[in-house]
């Protein structure tokens, strides 16, 4: 299975050679609307598949299977609305400060995007995923590195996605699909490879990261690479609600054995006796909670190793003990720790960073300053959370505050509800400072298309030569600025 460099280069080269025939809109949505309809056909056999390589269970890959191909006809109809492509125009006007030229600005494809499937996500991250059905819809063919935890699952959707291609004219080539570690690293380095998207650890994402940059021409790559997830439990709101806090904790904490990018792996809660209130409630939810399955054996030895370690810590302990289940699946549980042993750098250092699996830490903080103080110490993230009481939610005492306190940490700032569960929509940002993401950009909704276009601008150009895109008659219909008006 492990491809070969000359394989990894001959599909790159088809990818390449596939660019033309996604250059037509309308191909290009018809494309991904068929990709979404032979995916639903083949429903049955995939999540069979799936579930025979991750153990994640029909119900939960029959949903991620619709989300998927929820994905692809949100971007057909991304693509045939058109205003992605950020059409702007300025006639000459010589009465301006510089004078303005004739400028026509608009969006173009990159071109060859590689995809790094995700191992938690065997559809919505991997290989008809978020980055594939993005790209595709900016007109960039893509090579995928299947993850290796499903490697018959990749083959199958490929050959789904390919069969669509031929359907609307496309090269089968138009998305690539290459296994193996080394076949990754060949990925990133090929010349013809103009940008990749990544889901995965912070060590991977970070090697493929700076081997993107360190090509003779760096490409853009944006990498999901790891988030803590933070949670704030003001006191007020645990004295208002600690039960249903706890309670909710612990459904997003163990939701899919704790293997979600947002899973909550830090939570702020006072100490007192709101906050026993609420780790009672947490108790009784954790310890009802049924063993899993993790998606890999190394998955599974890191967890074990990892909450083993943190839980030797002086002063850490644990009311749910989380760890090793039968010989295949894992217990839940979590941590409790004096907020100030995370105040300043140190060996509790270890209890800031991910741990994949369904733990969490609860830090119990004496005061506001204690919590500021661990808030301050805290890399960037994907979501943070805080929960508030229903004064606090119309404005009253800190609310505002907390909010702007949150708003550095994570691309992703939640209110009194939990962060699993991420929405596709328009609005949606799925992101966050690094090491969350090594850029700015989403890989969910629908500016993740944004990820794979480039502005060009002419500059004089005559009518006859332009794209039909910058015309002024506006043959194509599309949302555009012109000479600072917004036409729809």
């Amino acid at each position: 299975m492990e491809a070969t460099a000359q394989e990894v280069d001959a599909a790159v080269r088809a990818a390449h050679d596939a660019r033309a025939a996604l250059a037509d809109r309308t191909v290009r949505a018809a494309f991904l609307r068929t990709a979404a309809e032979k995916l639903e056909g083949a429903k049955e056999q995939l999540v069979e598949a799936a579930d025979a390589e991750t153990a994640l269970g029909p119900v939960r890959l029959t949903g991620e299977l619709a989300r998927t191909c929820y994905q692809l006809r949100a971007f057909a109809d991304i693509v045939d609305e058109g205003a992605f492509l950020d059409v702007v125009i300025n006639h000459p006007d010589d009465t301006a400060t510089p004078p303005i030229p004739d400028l026509r600005r608009y969006k173009v494809p990159l071109g060859v995007v590689a995809v790094y499937s995700a191992s938690n996500f065997p559809f919505a991250f991997s290989v008809a995923g978020g980055d594939t059905a993005s790209a595709l819809g900016a007109g960039c063919p893509v090579v995928v590195k299947a993850h290796p935890d499903h490697p018959g699952l990749s083959e199958l959707v490929a050959k789904v996605l390919r069969t669509a291609a031929a359907e609307h004219g496309v090269p089968e080539g138009v998305v690539g699909l290459v296994h193996g570690f080394e076949a990754g690293i060949e990925l990133i380095r090929h010349p013809l490879v103009a940008a990749a998207g990544f889901t995965g650890s912070v060590r991977g994402g970070r090697a493929l990261f700076d081997a993107a940059a360190a090509r003779p021409v760096p490409i853009p790559f944006h990498g999901e690479l790891g988030s803590l997830n933070p949670v704030l439990v003001t006191e007020a709101a645990a004295a208002e609600r600690a039960e249903a806090i706890g309670a909710g904790l612990a459904g997003s904490m163990t939701l899919g054995v704790g293997q979600f990018c947002v899973k909550p792996g830090l939570v702020l809660a006072p100490a007192g006796d709101a906050g026993d209130r609420l780790l009672k409630s947490l108790t009784d939810a954790v310890s009802n909670t049924d063993a899993g399955v993790l998606l890999d054996h190394r998955m599974r030895d890191n967890f074990v190793a990892g909450v083993a370690e943190r839980a030797e810590l002086p002063d850490v302990e644990t009311p749910v003990t989380p760890g090793a289940g039968s010989e295949h699946t894992v217990s839940a549980g979590f941590l409790t720790v004096p907020a100030d042993r995370l105040a300043a750098e140190g060996a509790y250092d270890l209890l800031l960073e991910e741990c994949f699996g369904p733990v969490t830490v609860v830090a119990r903080y004496a005061d506001e300053d204690e919590a500021k103080t661990v808030l301050s110490r805290l890399p960037g993230n994907l979501t943070a959370t805080v929960h508030v009481s229903s004064e606090e939610a119309e404005g009253k005492g800190r609310g505002p505050e907390l909010l702007a306190e949150l708003t550095p940490l994570a691309g992703r700032v939640l209110v009194n509800g939990w962060p699993t569960g991420v929405a596709v929509a328009p609005a949606q940002h799925h992101g966050g400072p690094y090491p969350a993401t090594t850029s700015t950009s989403t890989s969910v909704g629908g500016t993740a298309i944004e990820r794979w276009l480039r502005p060009v601008a002419y500059q004089g150009a005559p009518e006859a030569l332009l794209p039909p895109e910058l015309k002024d008659d506006n043959p194509l219909g599309l949302p555009r600025r012109f000479n600072g008006r917004l036409e729809r």
